[in-house]
């Protein structure tokens, strides 16, 4: 997902969803986020890429104050893989594990290759979110990342973190061995707020990196959808904040809810997660066309004693085929929290 780098929204915030400050670097014109300093690693494994942030100390900010932030770091694979999953830990250097509020984000992105769903930007193909959702996709799926393209990765842990000595963020990418071929999928990024960086200065006056303004009370927050290629969605990775009660995505055109995803929540609010029953994930997935007219919704709630700017997204990475779903029957609607 980018010609400007959040996180929203989420990954989102998957990202999206996901947004920071940014400097002009690789990929033609695209624009990728301004950080400061310490070490990144890549470590490379027979079914696994992980990349490990940190250590550094809580809180520092950066740029607008969002986020405590570590330098972008570029690496490539030393061969072809297919993505098959992946999963997010924050923790000390001694192994202490950390709140999941401590993330901010994580962004994977490959700079050789175009967004589908944000022209003229590069691909975000993988992410994460305070949700911190492990992830695997259906069998027989995957995301191939080429060894001859540059990926970036970068994390940021949120401005508002206990002071911390030493925090660390770990992305694991699942991986199928070497050699494997699967049904290769692309990732398209849908949102309530803006998801392309290339149009942030397109924004409503109530959004900003850290999402949508949100007052104190119940809210339904609704942003027309057009999808810019067609394709069959086989998995979807849900991001969002503190508050949400449920985000979802509509075909207005045909009157079918395809995504109904509720959150687990403490009883204040905060987010916990998304359990395995809200999360899609379907061999035979769903179509979206080019055609048809569609919906994203955000249902939020803010106590009403709840003090300050709170921010709110609601976001989901599909990660589609281009070809045609091989069925149409049947729902594709996520079952509902039990």
């Amino acid at each position: 997902m980018f010609g400007r780098i959040f996180l929203a929204l989420l990954l989102c915030c998957l990202n999206a969803p996901f947004a920071l400050a940014h400097d002009k670097e690789a990929h033609g014109s695209h624009k990728v986020p301004t950080l400061n300093k310490p070490m990144t690693s890549v470590t490379n494994d027979s079914d696994s890429i992980t990349i490990t942030f940190g250590p550094i100390d809580l809180p520092v900010g950066h740029s607008g104050d969002l986020a405590a932030s570590m330098p972008k770091h570029f690496f490539n694979i030393p061969e072809d893989r297919y993505m098959t999953g992946y999963k997010t830990e924050v923790f000390t250097k001694e192994g202490t594990t950390l709140p999941r509020e401590y993330l901010h984000h994580i962004l994977l992105l490959d700079m050789d290759q175009d967004s589908i769903s944000c022209p003229g930007e590069p691909l975000f193909f993988a992410g994460a979110g305070m949700e911190m959702r492990e992830t695997r996709f259906p069998e027989g799926h995957g995301v191939k990342l080429d060894q001859t393209h540059k990926l970036m990765a970068l994390v940021a842990f949120y401005h508002k973190a206990a002071p911390t000595k030493d925090a660390m963020a770990r992305f694991t990418i699942y991986t199928a061995p070497k050699g494997e071929e699967l049904h290769p999928m692309q990732v398209y990024q849908v949102g309530v707020n803006v998801v392309c960086f290339s149009k942030f200065d397109q924004r409503p006056a109530n959004q900003s990196d850290e999402g949508i303004a949100i007052d104190t009370g119940v809210h339904v927050i609704k942003e027309p959808l057009k999808f810019l290629v067609d394709g069959c969605v086989k998995f979807a990775y849900p991001h969002s904040h503190n508050g949400a009660l449920l985000i979802a995505l509509e075909n207005l055109t045909r009157q079918q809810t395809l995504l109904r995803t509720v959150p687990d929540v403490l009883l204040d609010g905060t987010l916990v997660g998304f359990p395995d029953r809200q999360v899609y994930s379907d061999p035979v997935g769903f179509p979206v066309s080019t055609k048809e007219e569609y919906e994203m919704v955000l249902v939020h709630h803010r106590p009403l004693e709840q003090p300050g700017d709170i921010r709110g997204m609601g976001n989901y990475l599909l990660y589609m085929t281009r070809d045609a779903c091989p069925k149409a029957e049947g729902s594709t609607t996520v079952a509902s929290a039990e």
